[in-house]
């Protein structure tokens, strides 16, 4: 026990030093193996054996999809797209911003890329029309928070990993109708307070682009979302395959529909996604050695035990306690770093009380989306900020209702779990 104290306390204490949250996790799981005597060479097995999983491969693949995408002008298109139907006035680009993020959602998988590629679309639109930049950083934020929801996800790909009974294809499905929920959730204070305080007003002067055509011209990016799916439905192509063909599509309508890549372009993309990837999988390399670390002596058990006594017996009250503190971990670290340290103490948590690991892995996922968008570690708004500009600070006012809004559609999802085990269970993925 001693030395599991050892483990986790100089992992916080790298963490809260400043030290990178890979490099913390490595170099706490390393001290542990080593104070244990459990041998040297259980560091490097553990790195490889984090990595060396077929279903990661999907990473690199969507992260290069989402780039492509991004980069083609997806943004933009759906921004005239949804406009057309929203329309102007007060509220409208706030609402505008959650919609277009949820359809980008379902091309990247990335928090964080997906709030810049909406951002700097709708975040110059929304101060011109007069919306404070701290709320504007803030909606943008919240809306790029549902991309890990919204499939194909990096975050359920990691958790599928982790959790082999539950699979991506289950996932996936699982997160849609969660994913509106969260959309529909940011959609409702977002208006009010707009609404309230007049934000966008002088907007309405402007025309309305037209519905067919501004439907033309964002048709092939929403057809991705419905490829993806529909081809692992079908039985067509794995997740791994379908993150493949994501990347076909979109170098095809980049390159010969859309006519905004150059080989410059695709050049740069693939520097960028090789450079994303690689974080990602170092911090799944160097969190398995903290995760084997933790297993091996004997931590995991002790603090699984303590959190179901801790639920007295009751579980959706602790349930409701570990969706709390998903939520504080969620405004310090991200969603990868959450599931490779917390599944191996949460899992056996939930299998004791017999709650779906599908949907457990979804609520999981959920409150990760919050916490990336509450201050004040909030990855997400970090990027919205330096977009507009704003202080974290100035944000805190208008993050609270966003956040308020999406833990009562989190109540929601706790009470009824249909909300996410339904869809999987009607499309034969369960």
């Amino acid at each position: 026990m001693a030395t599991g104290l050892i483990l986790f306390g100089c992992f916080f204490v790298l963490m809260f030093a400043g030290v990178p949250i890979g490099v913390s996790l490595g170099l706490a799981g390393t001290l542990a193996i080593a104070l244990a005597k459990l041998g040297v060479m259980a560091i490097p097995t553990s790195v490889y054996c984090g990595i060396a999983k077929y279903p990661l491969l999907a990473i690199p693949m969507f992260v290069l999809a989402g780039a492509i995408f991004d980069r083609s002008g997806v943004a933009a298109r759906l921004l005239r797209f949804t406009e057309a139907f929203v329309g102007h006035g007060r509220g409208a680009l706030a609402v505008i911003t959650v919609l277009v993020a949820m359809v980008v959602g379902g091309i990247s998988g990335s928090g964080p890329a997906c709030t810049a590629a909406v951002g700097g679309v709708m975040l110059g639109a929304m101060m011109r029309e007069g919306y404070p930049p701290a709320f504007a950083a803030s909606v943008t934020a919240a809306a790029g928070s549902t991309d890990i929801l919204i499939p194909p996800s990096v975050a359920f790909i990691i958790y599928s990993v982790l959790v082999p009974s539950a699979t991506v294809p289950a996932l996936f499905v699982g997160g849609i109708v969660p994913g509106i929920l969260a959309c529909i959730m940011l959609i409702i204070p977002s208006l009010i307070l707009s609404l309230y305080y007049d934000f966008g007003g002088g907007s309405s002067d402007e025309p309305r682009p037209q519905i067919w055509k501004s439907f033309k011209e964002a048709f092939w990016a929403l057809i991705a979302p419905i490829l993806i799916l529909g081809g692992m439905r079908t039985g067509w192509f794995t997740p791994t395959e379908a993150a493949v063909v994501a990347v076909f599509y979109g170098l095809v309508i980049g390159s010969f529909v859309y006519r905004t890549l150059s080989l410059r372009d695709i050049h740069e993309l693939l520097i960028e996604s090789a450079e994303t990837s690689a974080v990602i999988l170092i911090v799944v390399g160097l969190a398995s050695i903290f995760a084997w670390a933790s297993s091996t002596i004997g931590i995991v058990d002790p603090l699984a035990g303590g959190l179901v006594a801790l639920g007295g017996g009751n579980g959706t009250l602790l349930m409701i306690i570990l969706m709390v503190f998903l939520a504080i971990m969620g405004m310090f670290l991200d969603g990868i770093s959450i599931f490779l340290i917390f599944c191996p103490i949460l899992v056996p948590v939930a299998q004791t009380y017999n709650w779906d690991l599908v949907w457990f892995g979804v609520l999981m996922t959920y409150v990760i989306a919050i916490g990336q968008f509450t201050p004040p570690m909030a990855v997400n708004l970090m990027v919205s900020c330096r977009l507009t500009g704003a202080r974290m600070e100035e944000t805190v006012r208008w993050a609270f209702w966003l956040v308020l809004s999406m833990g009562m559609g989190l109540i929601l999802m706790i009470f009824f779990p249909g909300l996410v085990l339904w869809l999987p269970k009607v499309l034969g993925f369960m």
